[in-house]
């Protein structure tokens, strides 16, 4: 016969302390001081009789699920998942979970998770929304649940209590560009796949080119990865005139160029020198290794834990923040 679950009472009596100062001292969600040898004896009492929280029976008593929900768009693409460790290496600290949502960036599926949320199934929410607007996130701020987005490009705080973290991406783009011509590159193609970053970062190649007065060269494609890149690649490798440098929106289709560039037969960066965005593990694992741009996702992501459970633990209410990360560019053997 299964044994009987300890409880916050067991663990009060073998701890000589009350009831009360058991839940205290194992809440992480409580402000309230217990002293030291106190705690100690709460957590040793814990471990010896095995106990565990009821993490259901919490809920139902603070309302509180312990729980995030971090929405990204492309799980398969390796910079959203080091986002993600980011977001959890700050939340198990104080003991929350994180649950990764993915969208496609669907704009259905950002809608979807959004009526998910607002059932109270998780106490805020860290999001990339390419289709979301602050209008739209309103509905989380009815029901209480905070929300952090990242985003691509500069956001200024707002009445509306939405943090928002964003790495300026137009700023970015035009210093990956900036670093082709910097080699001497004057015909430079970008080639990205719709929605999300595209729009900023095709800005800052843009005003790069500006600067040399050439026309930008962008080939758009429906997928945002490597077949997106390979398909894109080999529309400019079939041109009248090929570009001398290709800028790439995200790694992922960076490494799809690569790979036309390899089966026409085209060295790199001889012939064509490629630059991606993300910095990404396998940039540095390609052949040649990958220039691109990092975003310091890791970072990103224990920014985001970090104001989400500042804004759990204070007022929710509280007018919006807007805070710039940084980003780096890295020079490798593609350029």
């Amino acid at each position: 016969m299964p044994t009987r679950r300890p409880t916050q009472r067991d663990v009060a009596k073998r701890a000589g302390v009350s009831q009360a100062m058991v839940s205290i001292a194992l809440n992480s969600s409580t402000t309230a001081p217990v002293p030291v040898e106190t705690l100690q004896r709460i957590t040793t009492a814990a471990a010896e009789l095995g106990y565990t929280p009821n993490r259901f029976a919490q809920a139902l008593k603070t309302q509180r699920t312990m729980t995030i929900a971090c929405i990204v768009p492309d799980i398969t693409n390796p910079f959203y998942p080091a986002l993600v460790r980011g977001v959890q290496k700050i939340a198990q600290d104080v003991r929350y979970d994180v649950i990764t949502m993915n969208t496609d960036g669907d704009p259905a599926r950002e809608h979807q998770f959004l009526d998910w949320a607002r059932e109270g199934r998780v106490d805020g929410v860290i999001g990339v929304f390419f289709s979301l607007r602050a209008t739209d996130l309103r509905v989380l701020m009815d029901v209480d649940i905070p929300v952090v987005r990242l985003e691509s490009s500069a956001k200024h705080a707002g009445s509306i209590p939405i943090d928002d973290i964003y790495v300026d991406n137009r700023a970015a783009a035009r210093a990956a560009t900036e670093h082709l011509i910097a080699r001497g590159h004057r015909h430079i193609a970008m080639v990205a796949g719709k929605g999300g970053p595209e729009a900023v970062r095709a800005q800052g190649y843009g005003q790069a080119l500006a600067g040399i007065k050439t026309e930008p060269w962008i080939v758009l494609d429906e997928a945002f990865n490597e077949v997106g890149g390979h398909r894109a690649a080999m529309t400019l490798l079939d041109a009248p005139k090929r570009p001398t440098a290709i800028f790439a929106a995200n790694d992922l289709m960076a490494i799809g160029v690569m790979q036309a560039l390899r089966e026409r037969k085209v060295a790199i960066p001889a012939e064509i020198a490629v630059i991606g965005f993300d910095d990404i593990s396998a940039a540095r694992l390609v052949s040649p290794s990958l220039s691109t741009v990092t975003q310091f996702q890791d970072r990103m992501g224990e920014r985001a834990a970090e104001i989400l459970l500042k804004r759990l633990k204070g007022d929710r209410a509280a007018p919006g923040t807007a805070e710039e990360m940084p980003f780096q560019l890295i020079e490798r053997e593609s350029t």
